[in-house]
């Protein structure tokens, strides 16, 4: 096994006989050369992108980003890797590269960019948030920069967006803002902030979640019986109207229909919040 191309200081593209490969590991090119040979002792990880314009990507990003964004990045993984006993896309080692070294290179310039959807994250994608307070620590300890809670959450974003099936990044982030969005409906037709810390936000956040999945793929639910639906309209007129409301609206602004099932679910959920938050 012989070096091909020269990345940094740790990171090497070798060639095998089914094509090219970039190997990491601490001080694996260090005074080396194009064509010595690899020092396999000092092998940590080696990626295999089947996909070229990936492959490319990735050594432009080992090749031109500071070498400690790049180490802080793959210990994020790692551990992203081990607490959720999961297959990650190899794409974060790309995506989460470039946007942590970024926003490094943001806040080294008193940059902070405000995550509007830091609540709803911190419910939606609990785990992987335990994962960005990780790599807030990290960074802290190995980089000796503080990054704030909306960091944390982006992190937590392309964490969830890179578990296989998880969709892409886009895709989470509309799913993520039209449920603040239905929150934010829900707590002007009641004239009341919800504190994200209570009960009732996470419940009601975590139902819109599984709901709006559903509907989105189509996955079969407790269909209620069409009786039971009319009279949960009728017993809770005020709060099924408000749930009519959320629905016309992402209709209206995400062209995403909720059937009338999960919003007479929803109209139990306003309910709740209204006996026990408005008392």
């Amino acid at each position: 096994m012989k070096i091909n191309k020269i990345l940094n200081n740790n990171a090497i593209v070798i060639k095998d006989w089914d094509g090219e490969k970039i190997v990491m590991g601490s001080g694996i090119a260090f005074q080396k050369k194009k064509n010595d040979p690899v020092d396999q002792s000092r092998i940590e990880k080696i990626f295999v992108m089947k996909d070229q314009t990936k492959h490319q990507q990735f050594e432009e990003i080992l090749s031109t980003l500071p070498e400690e964004h790049i180490q802080v990045s793959e210990q994020i993984i790692s551990h992203a890797e081990n607490q959720l006993k999961v297959k990650i896309n190899e794409h974060i080692h790309i995506a989460l590269t470039d946007h942590l070294s970024f926003a490094l290179e943001r806040l080294a310039k008193g940059m902070i960019i405000k995550n509007t959807l830091l609540n709803e994250i911190k419910v939606l994608y609990a785990k992987e948030f335990q994962i960005g307070l990780f790599a807030k620590t990290l960074i802290k300890e190995k980089l000796g920069i503080e990054i704030p809670e909306d960091e944390v959450g982006y992190i937590a974003l392309h964490i969830y967006t890179a578990k296989m099936n998880a969709g892409e990044m886009a895709k989470t982030l509309n799913i993520t803002s039209m449920i603040r969005d239905i929150i934010a409906g829900i707590e002007g037709c009641l004239n009341i902030k919800l504190a994200e810390e209570t009960v009732s936000y996470e419940r009601l956040v975590t139902h819109l979640r599984f709901a709006v999945q559903r509907s989105e793929s189509g996955e079969p639910f407790h269909e209620l019986d069409p009786e039971m639906v009319q009279l949960i309209k009728e017993k809770f007129k005020e709060s099924f109207l408000c749930a009519q409301e959320a629905g016309q609206f992402v209709k209206d602004e995400y062209d995403f229909e909720l059937h009338e099932s999960e919003l007479a679910y929803i109209t139990m959920q306003i309910q709740r919040i209204k006996t026990r938050e408005l008392v």
